[in-house]
């Protein structure tokens, strides 16, 4: 699959796929005969996979080492199982605060809800 198919599918760019290569978040994939990028399928569920860890918030440099343990092999298990983890503690507490905010901005909503009704009421 080429470059621009895989940018097509993920919704990233070419730009971002190549600096994805250039960090290490992706390995770079064989070429053709040609010299173009030739990626396997099974570079989508790794791209979405990422894209998941980047929506939790996880630092990029976390994804990278994360890529890298994930190169690894095997022997990186324990230490991947560890980072997953320590940031689902850290989703666990953005999403405690998140509940808190939309509290926060129901009970607003509510008010300005009676403000609204009185405001016409007295009308």
């Amino acid at each position: 699959m080429k470059i621009s198919d895989v940018a097509e599918k993920t919704g990233l760019s070419t730009d971002t796929l190549r600096f994805y290569e250039k960090i290490g978040l992706i390995q770079p994939p064989p070429r053709d005969g040609a010299g173009h990028r030739d990626y396997g399928e099974e570079v989508l569920g790794w791209i979405r996979f990422l894209d998941q860890l980047n929506a939790t918030g996880m630092r990029q440099a976390d994804r990278v080492r994360y890529a890298k343990l994930r190169e690894a092999g095997p022997q990186t298990y324990a230490e991947r199982r560890q980072m997953m983890e320590v940031h689902r503690e850290e989703v666990r507490v953005q999403l405690a605060k998140l509940g808190e905010t939309l509290a926060l901005l129901d009970r607003k909503i509510d008010h300005y809800h009676e403000l609204e009704a009185k405001e016409a009421a007295d009308v």
